[in-house]
């Protein structure tokens, strides 16, 4: 396949997200997968990305949606076969769309047979040494090693039982139960992933997307405490030594392979760290997605990630939404409309949202996403406008955050809700017709369908479709300089080497556009030359603004 803009196509590509259990339905058991991915590969390609990254496809209890994994080189029979995604990576290869896997590699599964063998042959074998098995503390080993806390909500410990049904050692998981961290000082766990690797890349995959990348390398003490400036298991300098093996691995294999981190730290210079030329390629750009709707703050997180990737000479990348945070639509249409975690898990959800201004700001923040220099990722569904589902019944929640946080925290279902095809009423083409979707769909989806927004030019799936289509014929889009413009409070404006100029206004009145620029994309309709509130526009050249 060729190169994005004649240089390497990850610096420049845009990336759709697909959760294999809520993307398609082939056999209508009301869970995604594969045969249902391949049937719509077509749409994909003609929707104008360059590239699918997909959730965990590999066989796994299900715990937490497939990133609890029992064996990293075979595919989860409820999504399909390894023959199946085989013949997708060749399909999606022939219609020049590349393919991104993720690998999970700070933990695996408790049904993994490692885990499995390491529980049988008790403390001190070598296969407990691959994990972080610990006595407890106290007279009778009672309380947990340490006082770490797991992310999904309680401790980050759990005890065993002996054989004969007595207590015996803790156990370490950053998430759930069933997922025990793996020891990334035991040589095996990092050849065991160097082999996953090669499995993978030898069957054409263009790319890995890695998840909780910081987590992987822990204080071999196990201290109690740990902070932002004495990490005990997020971002460690040992970790780049793994990195730096897999970069190595990576760059063995032609076709430009990607290493794309899952890494979220607030200081961006460690961020940038794991950029360095001989270790990741890209990383996500969390600090973007949660930013809120407002102009200055905008500036500031794009000014700092441009600022803080230059050093190391790689891409930015910018993602709204994605399966782990509130839809941005829902977002958008809030009165606070960052996102964080712990927002979320205080009541985020039941504060009123305003649809209509979700929309109306998601459509101008795509026109903002993809004039930036860098890559873009897209969330399955995203084009359709569809927004977050938070009156799931309690009785069909599956998220372990929701589990474990006793229903404090909503958890993330409401952003993996199945996705709607066609059709006025569920499964609306997710699955054959009768198929109870593994999460109910909205009602009012029936408008959202790609069935029923198709030719539509107002609709949001039409925006995406040119937007996509125009980012590929303007060869100043992508990776490469941007220049800020003058503009008013509350409005953002640059220039892509005087050939393009994006326009965003995010004050409250409708803000003049000067005279003489053809206006290649709006994001909705203007105001006669005036651009409305909460709306954006790619103007042809150079556009100074009054």
């Amino acid at each position: 396949m060729a190169t994005t803009n004649g240089h390497r196509w990850w610096r420049d590509a845009v990336i759709y997200q697909v959760y294999p259990r809520s993307f398609a339905d082939g056999d209508g058991d009301g869970v995604g997968d594969i045969a249902g991915i391949r049937s719509r590969l077509p749409y994909l390609a003609g929707l104008g990305i360059d590239a699918i990254w997909f959730n965990p496809w590999y066989p796994s209890p299900m715990a937490d949606a497939g990133y609890d994994v029992i064996d990293y080189r075979d595919i989860e029979p409820v999504f399909g076969t390894l023959a199946e995604a085989e013949a997708l990576i060749a399909e999606a290869h022939d219609l020049d769309v590349r393919i991104i896997i993720d690998i999970v590699p700070n933990h695996g599964s408790d049904a993994m047979p490692w885990f499995q063998q390491a529980l049988a042959d008790g403390p001190g074998s070598e296969m407990r040494q691959r994990y972080w098995f610990r006595p407890g503390r106290g007279s009778d080993g009672g309380e947990p090693p340490n006082d770490w806390q797991s992310i999904f909500g309680g401790s980050a410990w759990t005890r065993t039982k002996n054989p004969d049904g007595t207590p015996g050692e803790w156990y370490l998981h950053l998430f759930a139960p069933e997922q025990p961290d793996l020891n990334w000082d035991h040589p095996a766990i990092r050849e065991e992933f160097l082999d996953v690797l090669r499995f993978w890349l030898d069957r054409g995959v263009d790319g890995i997307r890695i998840d909780s990348a910081a987590l992987l390398v822990k204080d071999p003490a196990l201290p109690d405490g740990g902070d932002d400036a004495d990490p005990l298991f997020t971002d460690r300098d040992e970790v780049h030594e793994i990195y730096r093996s897999w970069r190595a691995l990576a760059d063995t294999y032609d076709g430009d392979r990607l290493l794309v981190g899952e890494v979220w730290l607030p200081d961006p210079v460690r961020f940038a760290n794991y950029l360095r030329p001989d270790e990741l390629h890209t990383a996500f750009n969390f600090g973007f997605l949660g930013c809120p709707w407002n102009a200055a703050a905008l500036r500031t997180v794009i000014d700092d990630t441009i600022r803080y990737h230059e050093p190391v000479g790689a891409p930015a990348t910018w993602v709204l939404s994605n399966h782990d945070v509130t839809r941005h639509v829902t977002r958008y249409g809030r009165a606070d409309t960052s996102f964080s975690f712990a927002a979320k898990k205080n009541g985020a959800g039941e504060i009123p949202v305003d649809l209509a201004l979700g929309e109306r700001r998601a459509r101008a923040a795509l026109l903002l996403c993809l004039a930036l220099p860098g890559s873009s990722y897209l969330y399955q569904g995203e084009e359709l406008g569809l927004w977050e589902v938070e009156d799931i019944p309690e009785e069909l929640r599956d998220d372990p955050m929701w589990h474990r946080s006793n229903h404090t925290d909503p958890g993330r279902d409401g952003c993996r809700v199945p996705i709607p095809w066609s059709g006025g009423e569920a499964p609306f083409g997710f699955g054959p017709q009768g198929t109870t979707p593994w999460l109910p769909q909205p009602a009012a989806w029936g408008e959202r369908t790609v069935e029923a927004q198709s030719g539509d030019p107002a609709s949001m799936l039409s925006l995406y479709q040119a937007a996509l289509g125009r980012r590929r014929e303007e060869t100043v889009l992508g990776h490469g300089p941007m220049t800020w413009l003058d503009a008013r409070e509350g409005v953002l404006a640059f220039t892509r080497e005087d050939a393009l100029t994006c326009v965003v206004n995010l004050s409250a009145e409708p803000l003049a556009l000067p005279e003489g620029h053809e206006v290649l994309l709006a994001s909705g309709d203007l105001e006669g030359d005036a651009l409305p509130t909460d709306s954006a526009v790619w103007l042809r050249g150079r556009a100074e603004l009054e």
